[in-house]
């Protein structure tokens, strides 16, 4: 008896061995999340029994897709009563082709609960999906969420209905909103060869100012960018921005050296990171009025800090940290930033630029400033706040990353290892 329980050990550990052996995953689509401030949350009890349909647009494309649910700022463990993917017949569209409608399994069942503060992974299911196509996903839940997860910059549209209807064509007379919730990934089964970059950021990567609907952020361009060359179209983007986020302190969403593992190391593939963060740490020291030069120079001293803890870390787990300069920003609407502010961008831009500190370097300042007035962005990129690009900006952002950086997809860099910095801009 025991020697048969062994061969049957031995042969589903063989089964589940060659299982992962064939399945490279990374991520394709992926979403930072945070807790949703009031004016961005669904009602106590709109999600009692309803249907909350999403749709993501995929940056590479894959035979099978595997979902992460996430219950991370949830007070208590949440319900998913079902799940459903499908392909969306729009990215601004709440249809779907019934044809491709699947189920997710979760540990072979099809409902699972998800434990406060964690996320889970679907069981892989098989679904050809092309790249740069929208997947919409399509949770029925039973009893409210005890707290909410999300994304509210999603500049996507949700929609939300009563009832049980993952499976419907259209959900019927939904409620329309523009934030994600309770989705952080999908991820793809591809080649050995594919890889993921991850941009982490703010709202210039979240994409404020961008279309609704439209997945024209910088990093939703840089992936077309990527899929229009034979030589890339292994190399997938995940967009990790949320909007107001700063480097050191919490506010919209954890400080980025906190979110540092889960949204920038940790997604499945990563071998790239760009990192696009500072701007709001420095508005924010200087909104209310004028602050001590001691205080200035303690912030950028602590950007600087925390850009060299995030070059570390990312060495550690063979990643190539790429920083981007930041953008200008005098004239804002919001922070109102004067001379002393815009000296310390400039020495903030000097260091991320220097040889020998990033593995290399994007010069959004350059590409993004008015050569006029070089602490300003350039009317034509600029959305009208003076703090965002517009559609146009974040298009010139993207064409400003060779894709030489990205192609063909390297061996991983040794852990702990540290690159000569290369100038990455046109």
């Amino acid at each position: 008896m025991k020697a048969s329980l062994s061969v049957i050990f031995l042969l589903l550990f063989s089964d589940i061995v060659n299982c992962r052996a064939q399945s490279n995953w990374v991520g394709s689509w992926a979403a930072a999340q945070q807790l949703p401030e009031p004016q961005n949350s669904l009602g106590l009890d709109e999600l009692r029994d309803a249907t909350l349909r999403q749709v993501v647009h995929l940056s590479i494309g894959g035979t099978q897709l595997r979902v992460h649910l996430s219950n991370r700022f949830g007070a208590a463990p949440l319900h998913f009563a079902s799940v459903h993917i499908a392909r969306a017949t729009s990215p601004a569209s709440g249809r779907i082709d019934p044809l491709t409608d699947k189920a997710l399994n979760f540990s072979r069942r099809p409902d699972v609960t998800v434990p406060a503060g964690a996320e889970y992974l679907s069981d892989p299911i098989s679904f050809p999906a092309a790249a740069l196509s929208d997947l919409a996903i399509t949770i029925h839940f039973d009893v409210s969420p005890s707290g909410q997860t999300g994304h509210p910059g999603s500049r996507a549209t949700s929609y939300l209905a009563q009832g049980n209807l993952v499976s419907a064509a259209e959900l019927p007379q939904p409620k329309k909103v523009e934030h994600w919730y309770f989705i952080a990934a999908v991820d793809v089964a591809v080649s050995p060869r594919a890889a993921v970059v991850v941009a982490l950021g703010d709202s210039i990567t979240d994409g404020h100012g961008s279309t609704t609907d439209g997945n024209d952020r910088w990093p939703d361009l840089l992936a077309k960018r990527l899929q229009a060359d034979p030589a890339t179209r292994s190399v997938a983007v995940l967009n990790e921005g949320i909007g107001g986020n700063r480097l050191l302190l919490d506010g919209l969403g954890p400080n980025g050296l906190a979110r540092l593992d889960n949204d920038a190391l940790a997604p499945a593939g990563v071998r790239y990171l760009i990192v696009l963060e500072g701007i709001n740490d420095l508005g924010m020291l200087l909104r209310d009025g004028e602050v001590s030069k001691v205080e200035q120079e303690a912030l950028v001293y602590r950007i600087i800090s925390a850009y060299e803890q995030i070059i570390a870390r990312a060495h550690a787990h063979g990643i190539l940290a790429i920083g981007a300069t930041l953008l200008p920003f005098v004239g804002s609407e919001f922070y109102h930033p004067g001379a002393d502010a815009e000296a310390d961008r400039q020495t903030i831009n000097q260091w991320i630029r220097t040889p020998g500190h990033f593995d290399a370097f994007i010069d959004f300042d350059k590409v993004t400033r008015d050569p006029e007035h070089p602490d300003r962005l350039r009317a034509a990129l600029d959305c009208g706040d003076h703090l965002h690009p517009s559609p146009a900006g974040y298009a010139a952002m993207a064409e400003a990353i060779p894709l030489s950086l990205f192609a063909p997809a390297p061996s991983p860099p040794a852990a702990a290892s540290v690159r000569p910095s290369r100038r990455l801009s046109k």
